[in-house]
């Protein structure tokens, strides 16, 4: 069995995009409608930058939605392969969820474009710039990252500090896991780090706390866009980021897109999940940030990272 899985946000970078746009008349058209979409060209600050307007949650999201689908849709239609033929899952991560339900078909590609513009937006928008961190805990588990996020907390509760918000955010593989919240309950975990027992921690270059419950006005925005859009069943069942558990009827994808904002990215459990229910094969498609993760999750799995011409037709002989 195949999984299609779909980037999240810290994989775009200034020329994504650019070789496969000149090689294929398809992958253009995609990038051409996304600028349609949104108003703006998207895909010029994609391969011209400059990276600090791409940093953006708010184009960085389309971004890497606009690059996967993209590569996707040359595999389709120059590759001729069909999503529902040769993948039983799709599954992404956080903003890739999106990615994700566009190619199993529950968005159409304008309309993933639309929300996840929204999304970014009404993210950035939550929490003041400066009050909210993330932060990467390297060689820690989940139980470890959730004893030194509450030791943060803990810490600042006890020099007479207000309770701050500290908590897991994506729960990566079984060495990664990131924490988000108060930037000052984020800088203590990063402090505490290494004697609760993490190999390294490092403050991500991101512009606000992503899941968590600071995010709580995002996914009141995101609950309000969704109740509007065009909601289709996929072609193949999602394996969602908040339960680790595959669906397919609309109202749950509505409800775990919601639930997602605030909630935690449970990637590991996703992979181990769907190599249970007979997974041994996953493709990632627009980036190579989750083929590496998925190597050191489920090690007998074979995991591929699709970004250019070459990996396309490198894949294509084994589909």
């Amino acid at each position: 069995m195949r999984a299609f899985i779909f980037p999240g946000q810290g994989s775009q970078s200034v020329g994504m995009g650019k070789a496969l746009a000149e090689a294929s008349s398809v992958a253009r058209e995609v990038f051409g409608e996304v600028d349609e979409a949104l108003g703006q060209h998207l895909f010029r600050l994609m391969t011209e930058g400059p990276a600090d307007d791409l940093l953006l949650t708010e184009n960085a999201q389309p971004a890497i939605m606009a690059n996967a689908i993209a590569t996707l849709r040359v595999l389709e239609r120059e590759g001729g392969v069909q999503l529902a033929e040769k993948a039983d899952y799709v599954a992404g991560h956080s903003l890739g969820e999106y990615t994700a339900l566009c190619a199993a078909g529950t968005f159409d590609l304008a309309t993933t474009a639309r929300l996840l513009k929204l999304r970014g937006q009404a993210m950035q928008a939550a929490v003041p710039v400066g009050e909210g961190a993330m932060a990467a805990l390297l060689g820690a588990d989940l139980d470890k990252a959730q004893v030194i996020a509450g030791a943060a907390v803990d810490a600042i509760l006890a020099e007479g500090g207000e309770e701050l918000v500290c908590t897991v955010a994506n729960d990566n593989d079984s060495s990664q896991v990131v924490i988000s919240g108060h930037r000052l309950a984020v800088e203590r975990a990063v402090a505490l780090a290494k004697e609760l027992g993490a190999k390294r921690a490092v403050l991500l270059p991101v512009s606000a706390p992503f899941h968590c419950p600071l995010m709580a006005d995002a996914a009141t925005a995101m609950d309000a866009a969704l109740a509007e859009a065009m909601i289709a069943a996929p072609l193949v069942p999602l394996y969602c980021n908040v339960d680790a558990v595959a669906i397919a009827d609309p109202g749950a994808i509505r409800a775990a897109l919601v639930a997602q904002v605030t909630g935690m990215v449970r990637w590991r459990e996703s992979v181990l999940a769907m190599a249970a229910a007979g997974v041994t094969e996953f493709v990632e498609l627009g980036g190579k940030v989750l083929a590496p993760m998925v190597k050191r999750i489920a090690p007998d799995a074979t995991a591929t990272s699709v970004v250019t011409m070459d990996d396309i037709e490198a894949l294509l002989k084994t589909l």
